[in-house]
Parts: C-alpha cells; sequence; structure tokens
C-alpha cells in the first residue's frame, strides 16, 4: 500500500502531484472509495461534517478532487456484510479517502471490519488519510490525541509505519497545538515522530518515507 498521511487534506499544489505521482495515473482516471467513520468518534464530529467530508464542501480537500468515480464505505456497516460483497469494492478502488476525527475509533473499526487485515494485501492501492485518518498508521498517537476509550485501554493504532504523527501544527484555531506542545508530545512518545501543518504531508512507498511541504514541520527522533 502506498501512503499520503495529510493533515487536511490535499491543501496545496505540492500535495496534489504527491498524490498523482502515487497513483500513477491523472485523478480524473482513478476511482476512489471515501471513508467517513473516524468523524463519527469525535467529541467535536457530527452528520453535518460527515456530510461536509464526502460532498467535497469543508476546508480539508479530498473527495472534490474530480475522481472518476467516488463510493462510500462505511465500516462499521461492513461486519453486517458478507466479505464478499465489500472486500470487491475495496480491490476495485485505486484510492481509499479516509477523512479525520478519532484515530483510536477509526483503528477500532479497521478492525472490527477486516479492512485492518485488508490492507497488506492492497499493494497498489493509495492510502490517503486526513488527520485521524493518517494517525490511525501509525504506532501510537499519544494520550494528548485520545478522546474514544477502545475496549482494550491504551493509545496504540495500527503501526503500519513506525513513526508517529502531531497534525494541525500551530493552527490558528487549536491553540493547544504549539511546537512546544509537539515537542511535549512527541518525548511522551517512543520512536520517531512528526510534527505536520495543514500545508505538509508525508509519503510511504516501499519503506521510503518523504516529507511534502509548502508549510513547516519537524522530525522528533527517538
Amino acid at each position: 500500500m502506498r501512503l499520503l498521511l495529510t493533515s487536511a487534506g490535499i491543501k496545496n499544489t505540492s500535495i496534489h502531484n504527491a498524490l498523482v505521482d502515487l497513483l500513477g495515473k491523472p485523478i480524473a482516471d482513478s476511482n476512489a472509495l471515501c471513508i467517513p467513520t473516524a468523524g463519527y468518534g469525535h467529541p467535536q464530529g457530527s452528520p453535518a461534517g460527515t456530510w461536509r467530508f464526502i460532498t467535497g464542501q469543508s476546508s480539508t480537500p479530498m473527495c472534490e478532487l474530480g475522481w472518476k468515480s467516488l463510493g462510500v464505505l462505511e465500516l462499521t456497516a461492513l461486519p453486517s456484510i458478507d466479505e464478499e460483497r465489500w472486500v470487491p469494492w475495496v480491490r476495485e478502488a485505486d484510492v481509499l479517502l479516509v477523512n479525520g476525527g478519532d484515530a483510536l475509533y477509526l483503528c477500532h473499526w479497521m478492525r472490527q471490519s477486516g479492512l485492518a487485515d485488508l490492507l497488506p494485501s492492497l499493494r497498489e492501492t493509495v492510502w490517503v488519510g486526513l488527520s485521524a485518518g493518517s494517525m490511525v498508521m501509525t504506532p501510537r498517537i499519544g494520550e494528548d490525541f485520545v478522546e474514544w476509550k477502545p475496549p482494550t485501554g491504551g493509545d496504540s493504532a495500527l503501526g503500519i509505519v513506525d513513526f508517529s504523527i502531531f497534525p494541525h501544527l500551530d493552527h490558528e484555531l487549536l491553540p493547544e497545538n504549539t511546537m512546544a506542545d509537539a515537542e511535549r508530545w512527541a518525548a511522551e512518545i517512543p520512536g520517531p515522530a512528526y510534527a505536520i501543518d495543514d500545508e505538509t504531508a508525508i509519503t510511504v512507498t516501499g519503506g521510503t518515507v518523504d516529507v511534502v511541504s509548502e508549510g513547516h514541520w519537524k522530525l522528533f527522533s527517538s
């Protein structure tokens, strides 16, 4: 699987170009599924926010980029559907667009639905994460970002990558997301960790990690 881990979606030309490179073809020739699930788990999530994400009317560009086709994959529904139905939907998609919200809620339903188990076989699929949709791929999100409490407790996510992510660095509406806050957060997490602003994304292909940015970011080494 190829990863484009963003703080706030496809916010600038550099991130847009990185997405096209990962797809290996134009967006207009690519089939997408969007996954809104994480939005329901966060205290600030709402049905209206989910609608804005799906319809491309939010401030975090994902679904409105001009895809060849766009469908909605709601993970909480998948346990009640035969895998023979939904697995082909995922395999036929070129890209999964994963909404922000609560990373641990998303992680829980990725495991419950079976999507987490399917990921290793999706070698050519591009995963585009938005905030929590990016954090879910990391080993741990840090106690600062724990809102929804998973049944197993803790702050562990999927661990698909070996680094953690602090999104929305220095966001004007998030006074608790300063660089000093990120440094304190990183000190409590083992392993490397990136603090990224909304103009920054991280690509992961074949074990190679690159930062794409028109803003600012910092890597905290363990």
